[in-house]
């Protein structure tokens, strides 16, 4: 049986795709934008993968074509499977009928910190001998590929609430139905098809009535967005978290090293050490909830720490990409202010005070609406040095934003942002580059200018 995906490099399809090809169906696709790390995995499995929307490659009469979610009328090959009857159907759907009824789901949801998490939770699963599948919106460092169907009942998933497709206006997580449920956090985005954050807590509530009385949520209890999703009505276990002891069920104890090495205190038994190289409160926080989603389907919390000290983490999540004449280059997907701020912060604890500098593309579509234009500037203060990256096509200005912040400025032009960040570079500085796209491959472009400078 032919499948056919179109948008197979989102972080989603992507991750369909393999498992359709594991399962045994043969498997093509297509997108627009075609870039790595996304596209070199699928390349690297045998997926063929077609630049563009031209619905010549619908002649190849595929049984089933996976319609992406960043799919609308008037793309040609939308327009032309529905002109010619071809059978399709939302990626979300098809993985359930197909793979998630008969398992024992473990989703995690929330605004930030779902590929993370759902990553540290597979590989506690996988380190505890469970061998578990799962489908994650990255490409995770721990594993070869970004998803799999496992040898248990147990499935990981990271539970977008993006909606699932242009005839399908739910968000993508109902399609799941977990009995393991992890809310990380919860904040107003995607404005492209939420009006405001009741609209999002909505789907979370949805959601909540999914979980079978025997499952169990996981949630945080100091984050009053998530406890207003709680209050509307839960029908299972619930546990709660919060990042101080005394408050919640579980909680982030004592720290050391800048907070790379932490406790993780739970109720009536002695706290366990987490001893890594992440960096940041936020991803304490994900520790947290990955450690209590493995316990709840039998990982003993110390099995889980020792898993979690030697987590490598996810592509483009604080990835080093190398050292050049003295300057780190990271690689981050923050793309909301607080996403950006966190992932800083914790930057800043790591370095002290050794120079930082964030290099950032607010690129996705809520970005690109100005929702949180007044947050920008601020989100990234605990960078010496801020370099916005603004083409001239969107309708509000970064400028009037980052004005009377010391350091930041905004460029139109990839070229001139690289010119003016030759007399930044010194020893023991490092870089981060944020985006949620390809930023024009900015990241080699910065590689190749820092191995023709001396310092």
């Amino acid at each position: 049986m032919h499948l056919h995906f179109l948008g197979i490099c989102g972080t989603f399809m992507g991750s369909l795709a393999i498992l359709a090809k594991e399962l045994g169906y043969r498997v093509s696709g297509s997108d627009q934008n075609v870039y790595p790390p996304m596209s070199t995995q699928l390349e690297h499995l045998g997926i063929e993968i077609i630049q563009g929307y031209d619905p010549r490659q619908l002649d190849t009469h595929p049984d089933l074509v996976i319609v992406g979610n960043a799919m609308s009328r008037g793309n040609p090959c939308v327009e032309a499977v529905l002109e010619r009857g071809i059978h399709h159907t939302s990626g979300p759907q098809w993985l359930h009928d197909h793979l998630l009824r008969d398992r024992w789901v473990l989703a995690v949801s929330g605004t930030h910190g779902k590929t993370t998490t759902a990553t540290m939770l597979a590989w506690i699963l996988e380190y505890a001998g469970l061998k578990p599948g799962f489908l994650i919106g990255g490409v995770p460092l721990d594993f070869d590929c970004s998803a799999r169907l496992g040898e248990t009942d147990f499935f990981v998933i990271e539970a977008d609430e993006y909606d699932t497709a242009f005839f399908d206006k739910r968000s993508k997580f109902v399609h799941y139905n977990p009995r393991t449920l992890v809310i990380n956090n919860l904040e107003f985005d995607h404005a492209d098809i939420f009006d405001d954050l009741a609209a999002i807590q909505k789907q979370f509530h949805h959601l909540m009535r999914l979980v079978p009385s025997s499952g169990r949520v996981i949630y945080p209890t100091d984050i009053g967005a998530v406890e207003q999703v709680i209050e509307q009505g839960s029908w299972c276990e619930l546990e709660s978290t919060s990042m101080r002891v005394g408050h919640s069920d579980a909680a982030i104890g004592e720290q050391e090293s800048g907070g790379q090495r932490f406790q993780i205190c739970l109720q009536e038994r002695a706290p366990v050490w987490v001893d890594w190289e992440l960096t940041g409160e936020h991803n304490q926080r994900n520790a947290l909830h990955a450690l209590l989603a493995a316990r709840h389907v039998g990982v003993p919390p110390e099995v889980s720490a020792e898993a979690l000290s030697q987590f490598k983490s996810v592509k483009r999540r604080m990835e080093l990409l190398g050292q050049f004449s003295g300057v780190s280059i990271y690689d981050d997907f923050a793309h909301h202010p607080t996403a950006i701020a966190t992932t800083l912060q914790g930057m800043r604890a790591k370095v002290q005070d050794e120079k930082l500098i964030a290099i950032i593309e607010p690129r996705s579509n809520t970005m690109r609406q100005g929702v949180f234009k007044g947050q920008l500037a601020e989100s990234a203060s605990q960078a010496d040095t801020v370099f916005w990256y603004q083409p001239d096509t969107q309708e509000w200005s970064l400028d009037d934003q980052v004005a009377g912040f010391k350091g930041q400025k905004v460029f139109n032009s990839i070229e001139l942002l690289l010119e003016s960040l030759k007399p930044e570079l010194q020893q023991n500085s490092h870089i981060v580059v944020m985006s949620n796209g390809g930023f024009e491959g900015i990241h080699g472009r910065i590689e190749q200018l820092l191995v023709s400078t001396k310092h």
